[in-house]
């Protein structure tokens, strides 16, 4: 669950980004796992649901590390951009997870994650060359 304000804008990283509403100083707690809102998925969950159903759950969820079961952010923070050198620091942990600002940031800058940090299948993006 987000614990900041933000809001969701254009990225230029990729499609929509969530972008800080505040200043969030270095430290600050962005997002922690809240059973109240956010999902964690199962295999047996999973396959109990429809092709399109798994494909949309696919899509904005991820394989947490620590508890091998698939996460579904049920706020926005479905909608952090990867990127190699985040300002959001990610611990995975046996409550789900919390991330925090790795550095101050600023109004209107887009928050970013590490995927590799909690994603357990990301694979690392080719970037084309200049």
């Amino acid at each position: 669950m987000l614990l900041v304000k933000t809001e969701l804008r254009p990225s230029a990283i990729h499609g929509v980004g969530l972008f800080a509403a505040e200043r969030i100083a270095k430290g600050t707690v962005i997002w922690r796992f809240n059973p109240a809102i956010d999902l964690l998925l199962d295999e047996e969950a999973m396959a109990s649901l429809s092709h399109p159903a798994r494909e949309q759950i696919l899509k904005y969820s991820y394989l947490d590390r620590v508890l091998r079961r698939r996460v579904l952010c049920g706020d926005d923070a479905r909608f952090f951009n990867h990127e190699d050198r985040p300002n959001c620091l990610d611990f995975g942990d046996d409550r789900g997870g919390t991330t925090v600002a790795l550095r101050d940031i600023a109004p209107g800058e887009e928050l970013t994650s590490d995927y590799a940090a909690f994603d357990a299948e990301h694979v690392p993006y080719v970037r084309p060359s200049p």
